[in-house]
């Protein structure tokens, strides 16, 4: 099922609100303890919709981490990380982009960095602190997201994969947690 997932945002994925508009597998994005009896709910085209809304997250994290680097606010120590964990999720596009393609589905594309910029109001942006809680949103968005799917994915595989990519969003968030000087987290704060 073609849905344009770019113009959802990490909010609407968590929310669920997605659901009903991208066609994923019903509870795809509830919490992980309410799925336990739906995840072999998905099949292929399901884990594709899941697959494609994780991309569209993707590259908005990449044009966020654009739209940083390219602001000037952010020191040279701060950008080179910024940079990195940009790398990171272009690899998780690359990643994501190949199992839609083996799964038959096609992988959505990303929009225009106008329209993140829109998106992400980057003109409100007017500090390195601002950019960082950009990131820090964002990625904690992704966190939630990858978690809250795993239960879903038919092919157990990519369920391990969302997992993978969930470990790597959470070392972006404690990174740009401790340069924000911010409390560490409490138990259990990610998945719920």
């Amino acid at each position: 099922m073609a849905t344009d997932t770019n113009s959802l945002t990490r909010r609407q994925m968590l929310s669920g609100t997605v659901l009903s508009c991208a066609g994923i597998a019903a509870g795809a994005l509830a919490p992980p303890v309410l799925l336990a009896g739906t995840a072999q709910a998905a099949g292929p085209s399901g884990d594709v919709g899941i697959l494609n809304v994780a991309l569209g997250l993707e590259h908005e994290g990449i044009a966020a981490y654009q739209l940083g680097a390219e602001s000037k606010l952010l020191t040279p120590e701060v950008l080179k990380t910024a940079v990195k964990f940009q790398d990171d999720h272009k690899v998780h596009r690359d990643l994501l982009i190949d199992a839609i393609k083996k799964l038959g589905g096609k992988p959505v594309e990303a929009k225009s960095m106008p329209e993140y910029a829109k998106a992400l109001n980057a003109a409100s942006l007017k500090s390195q602190e601002d950019v960082l809680k950009l990131a820090l949103r964002l990625e904690l968005g992704a966190i939630n997201a990858y978690l809250g799917v795993i239960p879903s994915f038919a092919d157990r595989g990519l369920a391990k994969v969302s997992g993978r990519l969930s470990a790597d969003e959470t070392v972006h968030w404690t990174t740009l947690e401790s340069v924000l000087g911010l409390p560490l987290p409490k138990a259990m704060q990610f998945g719920a």
